[in-house]
């Protein structure tokens, strides 16, 4: 059963960027792509758990700022070393202006 909760506001993220969401004990990270989309993931890298949004973010491509370890925020992929295991992904609407991530 889904477990809808407000993120944040659609323009509290600028296209190409990401911001920190901190709820219930646990941080995620919110990304607005290129093309308008937005997406959410665990907010800390799997590799020493620094904070996602304080890293670059290239594309559909996040950087974490701590060694460089790099995931498709997509899809939570891993895209190589130091980073080898993905980051969880969570489904995000847009509901009346806000970012609603699904963290059933």
């Amino acid at each position: 059963m889904p477990h809808w909760v407000e993120a944040c506001d659609r323009d509290d993220v600028e296209p190409e960027d990401v911001i920190r969401f901190d709820h219930d004990g646990r941080t995620f990270a919110i990304y607005r792509a290129p093309d308008d989309r937005y997406y959410a993931t665990e907010g800390l890298c799997t590799h020493e758990e620094a904070h996602l949004a304080d890293g670059l973010v290239m594309d559909h491509i996040i950087e974490c700022p701590k060694h460089n370890g790099r995931f498709d925020y997509r899809t939570g992929a891993a895209q190589g070393a130091p980073v080898c295991i993905n980051l969880k992904t969570y489904p995000v609407k847009l509901e009346a202006g806000k970012v609603m991530i699904d963290l059933a």
